[in-house]
Order: structure tokens, then C-alpha cells, then sequence
């Protein structure tokens, strides 16, 4: 016997013949949590990512389905604190595909699902002139969508040509190191 309760031995149909066993399909990546459902490029582009946090996402069934099939978008979406809860707005979830009558409006504001100690704490460093809440990904733990929020700061455009210029100055450094490894056949 295996694990799940089944045997090695080949299945027999009613005729009597042999009948190939059935291989279990692999889960999809995105449902399992191996990759994320959604994730925002353009915050680390735009804002300085200081703290980031854990939430779950208040949602509708449909939008659970959308979400595995990859239709959320965080761009132009941010975090918000209001009478002590904490609420994501402009994440935009497309329809589900085999959805009907009953299915989600695609921008609606979702709560999210924090601790109230977490909910002060978030208060309180976005209170901080020029701080806000941006979420920077989604995606599937243990069956639940969950969103990571980041406290983050607003970069100038000096600030992002300096990001850039580092960046540009580490891959011609990785470059240079892995010209050198290939020139000495490594």
C-alpha cells in the first residue's frame, strides 16, 4: 500500500483487462504558493520599501478563482487606515472566466485582515509626513491569498536616476566577473 491508500498493482476494468493507472496532475504554482500570484514592479521603482507586512485579503469567492488564474494587478494600488481598519485600494481583479451574474466588481475596496496592534503600528509610521502603504505582492499560503504591504517612501527623481545608476554599475560588475571566469575556463 501506498500513503494515499492505493497499491502498485495495475487496476483491472470490469472485462478483465489492464487498465493504466492515473497520474495525479501537479498542482499549479500559483495555487500552491510556489509563485506569486501578482507582484509590484513598479513600488520599488517609485518608493524607498522600508517595513513590509504580512496581511490576509478579505475576498469573494470569485475573486479567490481570478487571483489563481493570475488576473490581479497591484499597480496604482496602495493601503489605507481608516476607524481603526485597514483597506486595499485599486487592486484590480478581473472577472472570473467561467463567473456569471454573481461576479465581483474588478476595483472594489477589500479589507485587510491585520492584528489591531498591527493596525496601530501601521497607523502610526503612516502618519509620518510622506510614508504610505503599498502593497507590493500577492500571493497563496496554505490555501489563503495573502498581500504584502510595505511602509514606503515616495522617491524623488534624482533618487530613482541614483537607483538606476547603481543597478547599471552592478551588472557591468557581474559581467566583468563572469567574463573573467569564462576567459579562465571555469
Amino acid at each position: 500500500m501506498l500513503p494515499n491508500g492505493s497499491s502498485n498493482q495495475p487496476r483491472h476494468c470490469s472485462a478483465g483487462h489492464l487498465r493504466p493507472q492515473k497520474q495525479a496532475r501537479p498542482r499549479d504554482p500559483v495555487a500552491s504558493g510556489e509563485r506569486d500570484a501578482a507582484h509590484n514592479r513598479v513600488a520599488s521603482h517609485n518608493y524607498f520599501l522600508l517595513e513590509r507586512f504580512e496581511a490576509g485579503v478579505a475576498l469573494r469567492g470569485t475573486e479567490v478563482k481570478s487571483i489563481r488564474e493570475g488576473k490581479a494587478n497591484l499597480k496604482d494600488s496602495y493601503g489605507l487606515i481608516q476607524n481603526g481598519e485597514a483597506f486595499l485600494l485599486n487592486v484590480h481583479i478581473g472577472p472570473y472566466s467561467h463567473g456569471n451574474i454573481a461576479n465581483h466588481d474588478a476595483t472594489r475596496t477589500r479589507k485587510l485582515l491585520l492584528h489591531t496592534e498591527e493596525v496601530r503600528k501601521l497607523l502610526s509610521k503612516t502618519q509620518i509626513k510622506g510614508h504610505t502603504l503599498i502593497p507590493t505582492r500577492l500571493y497563496f499560503r496554505n490555501g489563503r491569498v495573502k498581500c504584502e504591504l510595505a511602509v514606503a517612501k515616495g522617491k524623488q527623481d534624482w533618487d530613482k536616476r541614483e537607483t538606476e545608476r547603481s543597478r547599471e554599475a552592478d551588472r557591468e560588475a557581474r559581467a566583468a566577473v563572469n567574463a573573467s571566469k569564462h576567459r579562465m575556463g571555469r
